[in-house]
């Protein structure tokens, strides 16, 4: 089939929060929305046509999950990284960070520590302090290459007394893809100090070659038996707007505490059309995913090379999985404060700014290229030409004027 990701859709007036929300995050309505997590490509056409045939039936009233929609879920894992996953291991969530916040509070108590690795998506701080958890940081090293490793005779100390092991794989926003060997090293941890870990992989269907997603849990029995498995067709579906997760938790005495922590909240009832178009997706979304990451890599290599002729004091190390974009302006004679208003009223490109997810963000800044080619050619000229103007220095600094 032709998928046409060129094709721009506009997603202004439909209570977008990435388009319709700029004005109230960023203080002005024009700026090129490259924030929110979430694609401006239209869903699958397959999705659509499922969701608008449910929605032809005129009762949306309480449904079940069906055989369908759990065989859709294990056929997708187990094509995608060969993980055998059982139909019971798996449950409900409506939302990855929610069933997240619903296992922290399954397997830790108030004051319990939890170990995550910043910078990283910033709800895994604040969800576990809103819980009454204490966060412990494992920070991530940026390696000679420019990439992002893990400090693991750090983690050995931090993971001394703690009870939970909160992970992102594919890291957020770093753009790493854990190697075997460095899960093994991780879930090795773990069994040492009887740590749980609750891995968040909702980007990993999102992976460019050579790289390959591989579930901790998949790894080593004794890993699967204190691992619960966060992952959803959100990020690559662009499904988030359906609150539909799923937790994979293959240790029956792990599952039947998160289970219990879902029923007290009465958590598990989803919703008809977030389950319609999970099936829909798991089921006839293959082709339309891996022309997907075609022209994201796309994405990816024109902002690279651009930086890399232009912008060279801008560093980037191409993610190798998810559509995050990780830019290091650290070389800026500007503050951190000083970059994030350039690049929102000078450049007028909304953006993360890279604090958010950890001290260790601060000089870096978070930019989502899952949108039109045309657009993130639009944003790169619009953060080159403010820079030339005052004197940027394409050999990579800056001259006075």
């Amino acid at each position: 089939m032709n998928y046409n990701f060129d094709k721009i859709v506009s997603r202004e007036a439909t209570d977008c929060e990435k388009f319709d929300a700029r004005d109230e995050v960023f203080g002005r309505a024009d700026v090129i929305p490259m924030w929110v997590a979430d694609m401006d490509f239209a869903v699958p056409e397959a999705v659509t046509e499922a969701i608008i045939r449910r929605a032809g039936h005129p009762i949306y009233g309480y449904t079940f999950r069906s055989d369908g929609y759990f065989r859709s879920v294990i056929d997708w894992v187990g094509r995608h990284s060969g993980w055998k996953v059982e139909k019971e291991w798996i449950d409900f969530a409506p939302g990855v960070v929610a069933g997240i916040v619903f296992a922290l509070r399954a397997f830790t108590q108030e004051g319990d520590r939890v170990v995550i690795q910043p910078p990283v998506y910033h709800p895994f701080a604040r969800q576990t302090r809103f819980n009454n958890r204490v966060v412990v940081n494992n920070p991530l090293l940026q390696r000679a290459d420019g990439s992002f490793g893990i400090d693991f005779d750090d983690l050995d100390r931090k993971l001394v007394g703690a009870k939970v092991f909160l992970m992102s794989n594919p890291h957020n926003p770093s753009g790493r893809v854990y190697t075997v060997e460095e899960l093994t090293r991780i879930g090795e941890l773990c069994v040492k100090h009887d740590v749980v870990i609750l891995s968040d992989e909702i980007h990993g269907d999102l992976v460019y070659k050579p790289h390959k997603h591989i579930h901790i849990a998949a790894l080593d029995e004794a890993f699967a038996r204190r691992t619960v498995t966060f992952t959803a067709p959100s990020k690559t579906f662009n499904l988030a707007g359906l609150s539909t997760s799923v937790a994979i938790t293959p240790d029956a005495a792990l599952r039947r505490r998160l289970q219990q922590e879902f029923n007290k909240l009465h958590a598990d009832q989803g919703n008809i059309f977030g389950t319609v178009a999970l099936e829909a997706a798991y089921t006839h979304g293959d082709e339309w995913l891996e022309r997907l990451l075609e022209y994201l890599e796309g994405n990816i290599r024109y902002v690279t090379d651009f930086l890399r002729r232009k912008m060279p004091s801008v560093k980037c190390v191409p993610p190798e999985g998810t559509y995050l974009m990780w830019l290091d302006f650290r070389a800026w004679p500007m503050t951190h404060e000083e970059i994030y208003r350039f690049m929102v009223e000078r450049a007028g490109i909304g953006v993360n700014e890279g604090a958010m997810f950890g001290e260790e963000g601060r000089g870096w800044m978070r930019m989502n290229i899952a949108t039109q080619r045309s657009v993130v050619e639009r944003a790169m000229n619009q953060l080159y030409e403010p820079r030339a103007r005052r004197g940027f220095a394409s050999s990579g600094g800056f001259r006075k004027v």
